[in-house]
C-alpha cells in the first residue's frame, strides 16, 4: 500500500455534493484516512466563473500511479465532468498531488503536482491533514509551503465532508 495525497475541487451544481460523491467514489479502491476542511476558493487561472469548494485527502492505495490516474479521470467522467477550457469551470476535478514519495514523469501525468507550489487552494487544506510531509524535490515541509503562499481570498466553508460517507 502507497500513502497517496489527492486535491479536489468544484464549482458547479451542488458542490458540497460533488466532493461527497467524489470522496465517496475514491474510498471504492483507496483506503481514506483524512479529509481536509473545505475551502471557499476563488477561481484561478480563468477568474470569471464561479467560486470553488476544494478539499485535500489523505488515502492508502496499491493502484500504482498509471492505474491511479486512470481511475481518478473515469470517477471525474462518472461523476459529470465533460471536456471544458483549461482552469475553467468543472462539476468535479481530482489531481494527484502526491504519490509516496515517489518522483513520476509520463507523457499524461507529473507528480508530485507540478503547480502545487502555486496554488493556495491546494497548500491550505493539505497544511491541515499534512503539515509535516516533504515535499519528495524541493525539501520543504507543506506547512511552509502553505505559509509563503499568497491565499487571498481563500476561506473555510461551513460544511464538511465525512470520512467514511454514508450511501
Amino acid at each position: 500500500m502507497h500513502t497517496i495525497y489527492l486535491g479536489l475541487g468544484t464549482n458547479l451544481g451542488d458542490r458540497v455534493a460533488n466532493l461527497q460523491a467524489a470522496v465517496a467514489g475514491l474510498s471504492a479502491r483507496m483506503m481514506i484516512t483524512a479529509v481536509s476542511p473545505i475551502y471557499q476558493t476563488p477561481p484561478w487561472g480563468v477568474t470569471d466563473q464561479p467560486d470553488f469548494l476544494n478539499l485535500c485527502l489523505k488515502a492508502q492505495t496499491d493502484l500504482p500511479p498509471v492505474e491511479l490516474l486512470a481511475f481518478v479521470k473515469n470517477l471525474e467522467v462518472e461523476l459529470g465532468r465533460q471536456p471544458a477550457k483549461r482552469w475553467g469551470p468543472r462539476f468535479i476535478d481530482i489531481d494527484i498531488l502526491f504519490y509516496a514519495k515517489q518522483l513520476v514523469e509520463t507523457e499524461n501525468m507529473t507528480i508530485p503536482h507540478p503547480r502545487l507550489t502555486e496554488r493556495a487552494f491546494v497548500l491550505r487544506p493539505l497544511a491541515d491533514i499534512a503539515p509535516d510531509f516533504v515535499h519528495p524535490v524541493l525539501g520543504e515541509t507543506i506547512a511552509a509551503l502553505s505559509a509563503r503562499v499568497v491565499d487571498d481570498g481563500i476561506r473555510p466553508y461551513p460544511e464538511t465532508i465525512a470520512l467514511h460517507p454514508v450511501s
